[in-house]
């Protein structure tokens, strides 16, 4: 991709510990959600992509999945806790514009709304997947709901675009214009984000009506 960060070269320098620690670090650690842009979409498609040839992971497709599933919940169990200690005194600061007490209150009826649909979707939009398990840990939400749902959602994630590489990788048209593909991984997980602000602003409309 010739980006901020290319997906390919972190798979074949870093290797299979690389590629673990990365997935691992954008599933929950809060300084990735300020980096710029950290892909783990097109890094699983792409590890995924090159285990079809032979090239990362010896092939072992089901080794990839395993990992990746892995150390994406490890990552949203560790955001979770970060926010369930931390975020507490971070929400008690004064002048803060985003660390307030209410916006805690709104994380905790979020989540108690509609935290699992949240936790899985969040899987798909770069930064949100970051957020999401350390705000589900402000607004306390429950433990064993959100340890259900992530790991269910990190399957969905790892796994799914670990094999979608895989099986595309054997494409001669996909494996030819990787960059292509990539850059159209990246541009469709943001997807899920729009149509949400989208449904939100129709609804804002639809409350401002009936108020007036």
């Amino acid at each position: 991709m010739g980006e901020l960060f290319d997906a390919e070269q972190a798979v074949t320098s870093f290797g299979l510990l690389g590629f673990t620690l990365l997935i691992f670090a954008e599933s929950g650690i809060l300084i990735c959600a300020l980096l710029p842009f950290l892909p783990g979409d097109s890094l699983l498609f792409t590890a995924g992509l090159l285990a079809a040839d032979g090239a990362f992971a010896g092939g072992r497709v089901w080794l990839l999945c395993l990992v990746a599933t892995v150390a994406a919940a490890a990552g949203d169990q560790v955001g979770y806790m970060f926010g369930r200690r931390v975020g507490p005194s971070l929400f008690r600061r004064p002048r803060s514009r985003f660390f307030k007490p209410e916006n805690a209150e709104r994380a905790h009826e979020f989540f108690a709304r509609r935290g699992a649909r949240a936790l899985i979707l969040a899987r798909f939009v770069p930064v949100l997947r970051t957020l999401t398990p350390i705000v589900a840990g402000v607004g306390r939400m429950d433990y064993r709901m959100f340890t259900l749902y992530n790991l269910l959602g990190a399957a969905l994630w790892g796994s799914g675009l670990v094999i979608l590489g895989f099986f595309l990788g054997q494409v001669a048209l996909v494996r030819d214009n990787i960059e292509i593909v990539l850059i159209g991984i990246v541009l469709l997980s943001f997807v899920p984000l729009i149509v949400e602000r989208i449904r939100r602003r129709r609804r804002l409309a639809s409350d401002e009506g009936v108020e007036k």
